[in-house]
């Protein structure tokens, strides 16, 4: 039974353990990445597969780059500060109420 995603696209969440934040612009139901990406991950803090994994526009104090983390290592970004990604405006439109809005309607 795949669990329903917590997060929504748009929202900004950063991660539990490492410094980073995103804007989430995908949700896949479960886990949807390779099997190596995976086993790179140490046994020790590899999540379940059953759940929703995210992809994130995401930045630390170093650079910005793409995410796919799993909503037990997520929570909600409630700072009330933007992300500064440089692919956030080619999906999202401006920052408002502590989001972004989707750019247009995907059918």
């Amino acid at each position: 039974m795949q669990a329903e995603a917590k997060y929504h696209l748009g929202q900004i969440v950063r991660h539990k353990i490492h410094p980073f934040r995103g804007v989430v612009f995908d949700v896949d139901p479960e886990f949807s990445n390779t099997d190596e990406w995976y086993a790179a991950i140490p046994e020790e803090a590899r999540p379940v597969k059953d759940q929703p994994y995210y992809h994130l526009l995401a930045e630390n104090d170093q650079s910005y780059y793409i995410a796919y983390v799993s909503e037990q290592n997520l929570v909600a970004d409630i700072s009330g500060d933007p992300v500064d990604h440089p692919d956030i405006e080619d999906i999202f439109g401006p920052f408002e109420n502590g989001a972004y809005p989707l750019q247009f309607q995907l059918n």
